[in-house]
């Protein structure tokens, strides 16, 4: 007789164990630098690159992503970076965009980032990214207020004030 596969009720089935640990885990938010900041409310684009300025973000050879906690005020309370990319191109989801924000009890969040090439026009790829945080911020309940991209000399894109966040 050739081998074949047991069939249903044929094979003895392996008791269910009776018990089993399940892992408690527990998430913190941990400060782990701080930076010089006026404690002025946030109004527009220009308010958060001087920050930005404070920070150095202009200035770095590769493509940086952080995310600022703003309160129901619009006060920053917090600042994360994000992502640490490449000369061009900084790879990032909304999860690690909202993790700090929820831990931070964010009301509201404004993402940046830099052009090292200077000019702070956006890509194709940074239109389609701040739609799916938008999205996802309307999920979640964390309003994104702003996307501004950092330039060199001061320049900067804010797509809310381009309109494009109509």
């Amino acid at each position: 007789m050739a081998n074949t596969l047991p069939l249903f009720g044929s094979a003895p089935v392996a008791a269910e164990p009776k018990a089993t640990f399940i892992p408690r885990y527990g998430v913190r938010l941990v400060r782990e630098s701080q930076v010089l900041y006026d404690n002025k409310k946030i109004s527009e684009a220009a308010d958060i690159c001087g920050i930005c300025n404070t920070i150095g973000l202009p200035d770095l050879p590769h493509e940086e992503l952080h995310v600022f906690f703003l309160n129901t005020k619009n006060y920053i309370t917090g600042t994360q970076l994000v992502s640490r990319g490449t000369l061009n191109a900084s790879l990032i989801h909304p999860r690690e965009v909202f993790r700090g924000a929820i831990l931070a009890n964010a009301n509201a969040i404004i993402l940046v980032h830099n052009h090292p090439s200077g000019n702070p026009e956006p890509s194709n790829a940074d239109k389609q990214v701040t739609k799916q945080i938008r999205s996802s911020a309307d999920i979640i309940g964390i309003e994104l207020l702003d996307h501004v991209i950092i330039g060199s000399n001061g320049n900067h894109f804010s797509f809310r004030q381009e309109g494009l966040f109509n």
